[in-house]
């Protein structure tokens, strides 16, 4: 089965000067992502995120082990046909508009969609950029550069997303319509691979996430796996009456963290009680996640012993 990133035993060593040694940014990682499939890749700053892109999309070479996109080593340029790239600080031509931008994306990649002009207005609407699609990109805010860079990396129709923070420098509403356009390409069968520090985010595109510190990588999960029946999850509600096992808060509102296996019992007992429900979320989320795996506290320090 051919999948359309696959990583073995990955390793980057970065040389340094004499005073220093060597450093690992990668130590042996290894992961599959399938076939529309979104996968998250998360991580603290330094973590190897950024290093492990830049070898998938052959910007940089590995130091020992292998990555192939669809079968294809990343070392071969082949390897790269119909991949949508977006680094996390794109460098766009500052001369250029974004129509000119998109179009010349379609070009490199060998697209010759009917009408061209009217297909890249497309996405650019789609991402808010139709009013100044035939305005230089110098002097865009970095919301809208960023807009513009994913733009080009969707005008392609790619088999395959590599997104590096892709959300950075978007306002709370550009992230929600990014977050769209990503989930409409996810259901037509599209396939992501993104890294973001904006958890949330990532909790409501990816399928699976793999949690990287220090160059290992320390587990891969889905969001079922990582909440389990045995994790908790947290209850708020409204209401006069107090329901068995709830905390008040101010208000009148009501809490109870509660395992998973539970959850349907209380939320008939509010419903019965006349509760207005205010939230359900899992106590366990992926930062908090996270900073387990990764042997942090929830401060993001290592515990005290």
């Amino acid at each position: 089965m051919t999948h359309a990133i696959e990583l073995h035993d990955l390793r980057k060593t970065y040389p340094r000067n004499w005073a220093a040694p060597p450093f690992e940014a990668l130590k042996g990682i290894s992961l599959t992502v399938e076939e529309g499939e979104v996968f998250g890749f998360i991580g603290p700053n330094g973590a190897g995120k950024s290093t492990a892109i830049k070898i998938l999309t052959g910007v940089m070479l590995a130091t020992a082990g292998s990555a192939a996109l669809f079968g294809v080593d990343v070392i071969r340029s082949e390897a790269r046909r119909g991949l949508g790239y977006v680094p996390e600080n794109p460098s766009l031509p500052d001369y250029l508009t974004p129509l000119e931008i998109l179009s010349m994306g379609l070009a490199l990649h060998g697209r010759t969609p009917d009408a061209p002009d009217a297909h890249c207005m497309r996405w650019l609407e789609r991402f808010g950029l139709g009013e100044v699609a035939r305005k230089v990109v110098r002097g865009f805010s970095k919301g809208m550069a960023q807009r513009t860079a994913l733009a080009h990396a969707m005008v392609v129709e790619p088999r395959l997303l590599i997104l590096d923070e892709p959300l950075s420098g978007l306002d709370p509403i550009g992230r929600r319509d990014v977050v769209e356009i990503l989930s409409d390409y996810h259901r037509q069968g599209g396939t992501i691979f993104l890294t973001s520090h904006v958890l949330h985010d990532v909790e409501r595109l990816a399928d699976r996430f793999g949690m990287i510190h220090k160059g290992e990588l320390k587990t891969i999960q889905s969001p079922n796996e990582l909440v389990g029946d045995d994790e908790m999850v947290t209850v708020r509600s409204a209401g006069a009456a107090q329901v068995s096992g709830m905390t008040a808060e101010s208000g009148g509102r009501w809490f109870v963290e509660l395992r998973r296996s539970a959850l349907w019992s209380t939320l008939r007992e509010l419903e019965n009680a006349g509760h207005t429900l205010i939230e359900v979320k899992p106590t366990l989320t992926l930062e908090s996640a996270f900073l387990r795996y990764s042997g942090l506290g929830e401060s993001g320090e290592p515990p005290k012993p």
